[in-house]
């Protein structure tokens, strides 16, 4: 079985919970177990909330006024990938991708794309290679409850 879904949402946070409850609702109707659901709505709406805070200048009318979610539910893994129109990541020496420093342990924010290395279990950060942007994509394999109808074979 396969599902997939993408929005195009406004860099507001009214998008966060919109995006986390579609997640929520389409694993739930595919029968994933709830506790992998919690762990990816978590990590989307991480994702998310680093797109409306840095997803772009706030130029009117622009499409740095929105990002982009998609989700796929593959077989036995689910993929999601938020992209924005925002400066990008800076990388690391060649080859070596974006790194993330640890944020101080009394920040009140910067901990959001640590949290999503922990939750997931494959995590790419980098810059969209085709235009400015951001792309946090992650992916994790899938439970099922059990007596699932659409479970992975």
């Amino acid at each position: 079985m396969s599902i997939w879904w993408s929005l195009h949402l406004r860099r507001e946070a009214a998008s966060v919970p919109l995006a986390r409850r579609l997640l929520i609702g389409t694993m739930e109707t595919a029968g994933v177990d709830p506790d992998v659901s919690f762990d990816l709505s978590v990590a989307l709406s991480e994702a998310c909330a680093n797109a409306v805070e840095h997803g772009g200048d706030d130029a009117p009318g622009g499409s740095a006024q929105a990002y982009r979610v998609t989700a796929y539910l593959d077989g036995e893994r689910c993929r999601i990938e938020v992209a924005d129109s925002g400066p990008g990541f800076s990388s690391g020496p060649a080859g070596a991708g974006v790194r993330i420093p640890a944020a101080p342990a009394d920040a009140e924010s910067g901990r959001g794309l640590c949290l999503i290395r922990e939750l997931a279990d494959h995590v790419h950060i980098g810059s969209a290679p085709d235009r400015s942007g951001s792309v946090v994509s992650f992916d994790k394999l899938l439970k099922w409850r059990e007596g699932t109808p659409l479970m992975a074979v």
